[in-house]
């Protein structure tokens, strides 16, 4: 089958996600193609083209992770995702949703860093009935969605982001993380995440 030459080939387009794994357990559960089609599907879930953006992830373990939650959060414990926005992006008023990000006419706009810790995710996902690939491809789109501006502070934040989650990864084939409240995992501030 004859090709393109090489002036008439599209130039690849870079991932979206840059992945930096710590924790060799994540090579083995995919993590980077979980991460590529969660942080596009939740990235298309607010109406924005995934091509546009780019994302740091760094697949670590409970120890690591909880090394970056005391410095950034003074919490010297484990969690199960982290996540740094590159800018402020927060909505004005509680149950509003954020602004969209300005895109960068250089490139990629860069929209933060997010970590994952193995053994967190993993037990999680057990006492949860999910698998660990679904319970994963939840906390990308939970920690993208956070890059984007939305939390989960007060109620009305927490019914917003947590009715896009549910829609997003209904999109891609995954239950309502949110549907069986008594298994649905909770983050440092007590919120099921």
């Amino acid at each position: 089958m004859p090709t393109k030459p090489m002036a008439q080939r599209k130039p690849a387009r870079p991932p979206l996600v840059d992945c930096l794994i710590e924790d060799h357990r994540w090579e083995a559960a995919g993590l980077e193609a979980l991460a590529e089609a969660a942080c596009a599907a939740a990235l298309r879930g607010v109406g924005l083209d995934p091509a546009g953006f780019e994302i740091s992830l760094l697949g670590c373990s409970d120890a690591r992770i909880a090394d970056l939650n005391a410095d950034f959060r003074g919490k010297p414990k484990p969690t199960n995702v982290l996540s740094w926005p590159s800018e402020e992006r927060g909505a004005d008023r509680p149950g509003a949703r954020p602004a969209s990000p300005r895109r960068d006419s250089m490139g990629p706009t860069e929209l933060g860093d997010v970590a994952i810790a193995w053994e967190t995710c993993t037990r999680e996902a057990e006492a949860g009935g999910r698998t660990t690939a679904d319970h994963v491809t939840h906390l990308l789109v939970h920690g993208t969605l956070h890059l984007l501006g939305y939390d989960h502070e007060t109620d009305a934040d927490a019914a917003l982001m947590e009715g896009l989650e549910t829609e997003i990864l209904g999109k891609m084939g995954v239950a309502d993380p949110y549907a069986a409240t008594e298994a649905a995992p909770e983050g440092d501030d007590g919120r099921r995440v």
